[in-house]
């Protein structure tokens, strides 16, 4: 009979993903000893209230309140409590006792992720955090390991499923962002507070970390530029569906050069975006998340699956689990993050792409001379207009923009507001995805 090590393992919090990481590794213990190499034993949850309700029915008496006697005792630690603190003291507390540890916590990396990782290289352990961007979808390891010897140009992702659920419903069935928004929660996809979804907050902070990872360098959360949902309309949506479009909240980063000094930079951003119905991202519905990557050498990949749930982002956690335990059965330090190249990390300013305008305007001769006009003083050029006369003397017209820098495009919708012929700007999106 085979003779296994014990490989110990404590888990701090268990919600939603916690509890069911528990019990799979109760579920699965011989199944995960045999790939491993060793035996895993789970020492112990911690949680802030042994009697609460869980997702899965737990041994109580691997319940505990005291974190920090579990880490101690821990060759693996798990943090899936969320949130910056205590969070961040409990993992820096786990690394400096020698333990590896697991994390999905995307706001901890976000905000601290270059504290967490230099502490871990100093001492040799190993970080890893599947979980913390796009749920079950395999997007962390291929670019920290797969695509390390790539040269990444570009990322466009579907990274918040509650957001994409919305925009989907109001794409699919003409619905508000208000109703859609409460079938989200009604579902349970969307919280009872959902500024962190609907303002970009989540998606920005799981921008900074797919960036620091495609670049190898750091870049804080507060270098992205972020806009969230909360001004996309119905008829936004329908317009953008009548032209071969839908709309979705992106995060995107991306190697570009800065037009005023030429260097090499890269932007990261968040927000809504008007995508051809072609571009695979388009076909991603309900609450799914998808990552487009585009590499020099790789060409385009597309990851795509559930980006939200308790068991799902579980597989992730524990596939973390199983790698750093072979390593424990193996040796050798963990695997450092490569975060040397210290890229500029470029304002929205700097950035080309493109826009979809839609004018309330006068409806009068010399209107398109004037709004033309607008348009060449900030040297933006038209791709496309569409006009439609409305009942009250006014006519809404559509107007897509050749690429142009961002700044000239801000400056030109910020001209247009101020036109005598504009009776008012109902809306400004981006078009991404594009040839």
């Amino acid at each position: 009979m085979i003779e296994y090590r014990t490989i110990r393992v404590a888990l701090l919090g268990a919600g939603s993903v916690g509890s069911q990481v528990a019990r799979l590794l109760l579920e699965h213990a011989d199944e995960l000893t045999a790939r491993i190499g060793a035996r895993i034993e789970l020492v112990g949850i911690a949680v802030r209230d042994v009697d609460a309700k869980r997702d899965a029915d737990l041994p109580r008496e691997l319940l505990t309140t005291d974190a920090d006697a579990l880490i101690l005792g821990a060759d693996i630690v798990i943090e899936l409590m969320g949130g910056i603190e205590p969070a961040r003291t409990l993992v820096l507390q786990a690394i400096a006792s020698g333990a590896d540890v697991v994390t999905g916590n995307k706001a901890l990396l976000a905000a601290h992720g270059p504290e967490l990782f230099a502490a871990a290289e100093q001492v040799g352990a190993q970080l890893s955090y599947e979980a913390a961007v796009a749920g079950a979808i395999p997007i962390i390891r291929p670019l920290r390991e797969s695509l390390a010897g790539d040269r990444i140009e570009r990322i466009l992702g579907i990274v918040n499923g509650t957001t994409n659920y919305i925009l989907d419903r109001m794409d699919t069935t003409g619905a508000s962002l208000e109703d859609a928004l409460a079938t989200a929660t009604d579902l349970g996809y969307a919280e009872a507070d959902p500024t962190a979804d609907i303002g970009g907050y989540d998606a920005a902070q799981k921008a900074t970390i797919l960036a620091s990872l495609a670049f190898h360098t750091s870049v804080p959360v507060d270098a992205v530029h972020r806009e969230g949902i909360t001004g996309v309309t119905a008829a936004q949506v329908e317009s953008a569906r009548r032209a071969g479009y839908v709309v979705k909240l992106l995060a995107i980063c991306e190697r570009l050069t800065d037009p005023e000094s030429g260097e090499e930079g890269v932007s990261v951003r968040v927000y809504p975006a008007l995508v051809p119905r072609q571009h695979p991202l388009a076909a991603v519905h309900g609450a799914n998340n998808a990552v487009f990557v585009e590499a020099s050498a790789a060409g385009p990949l597309m990851f795509y699956g559930a980006g939200a749930g308790g068991v799902q982002t579980a597989s992730a956690v524990l596939g973390d689990l199983v790698a750093i335990a072979r390593r424990h059965v193996i040796g050798g330090p963990g695997t450092s993050e490569s975060t040397h190249a210290d890229v500029a990390v470029l304002p929205i300013g700097r950035i080309t792409t493109r826009y979809a305008i839609t004018l309330e305007v006068s409806d009068e001769p010399g209107v398109l001379a004037a709004i033309a006009h607008v348009f060449a003083d900030h040297g933006v050029s038209v791709e496309q207009l569409q006009q439609a006369v409305a009942d009250s003397g006014t006519a809404t017209l559509v107007i897509g923009t050749h690429h142009a820098t961002e700044q000239a495009l801000a400056d030109t919708v910020a001209a247009l507001a101020e036109s005598p012929v504009v009776v008012s700007v109902a809306s400004v999106l981006r078009v991404e995805g594009a040839v």
